[in-house]
């Protein structure tokens, strides 16, 4: 449902850009489609011409760059992922071990038990 609200805001929003906003997003999307095609099974490796198109198309119209995603599901998968392995490798840290008065307190405890 909410989705559905998003693609309505952005379509009245679409409705007050101007023709040469719209289409420079449009060609931008139609690109990357065909880049995606192209190389469907491989990473993505954007050739010079497909950067060169994104920068004339950016320095036109710098609101474009918000159409430009060339990311799989699979990647932003593997980027949450990574995320919390960094976040849990991080709140498991260690604090440099024991202090030295603590380790003889042990070790007068256990000597005398």
């Amino acid at each position: 449902m909410i989705a559905i609200g998003l693609l309505f805001v952005r379509l009245l929003c679409d409705y007050f850009k101007s023709r040469r906003q719209l289409e420079a997003e449009i060609l931008v999307l139609r690109h990357q489609l065909n880049v995606l095609r192209q190389r469907a099974p491989r990473r993505v490796h954007l050739r010079w011409a497909d950067r060169a198109l994104f920068i004339w198309l950016y320095r036109r119209c710098p609101r474009v760059l918000d159409a430009i995603t060339i990311v799989r599901p699979e990647t932003v998968v593997r980027w949450h992922r990574a995320g919390f392995a960094a976040y849990w490798r991080w709140k498991s840290r260690s604090f440099g071990g024991i202090d030295k008065e603590v380790r003889e307190l042990i070790r007068r405890i256990t000597a005398t038990t």
